[in-house]
């Protein structure tokens, strides 16, 4: 079972889509991103199980 997930997140500041990796250790994280695109920042809390992430949600940060 893979512990790292590849998931896409859509910017909620210019919309655009790019992919992170989730290490699926821990239940719950809680991270703030730059946007791949306008680099702007945006925090990501994302629920995991083991292997597999379960709901992500992205605001601006």
């Amino acid at each position: 079972m893979d512990i790292v997930e590849e998931i896409e997140i859509v910017c909620p500041q210019c919309g655009e889509t790019f992919t992170i990796e989730v290490e699926t250790t821990q239940p719950r994280l809680e991270l703030i991103e730059d946007c791949a695109v306008c680099c702007r920042p945006m925090t990501i809390r994302i629920l995991c199980e083991p292997g597999a992430v379960v709901e992500a949600r992205v605001t601006a940060a």
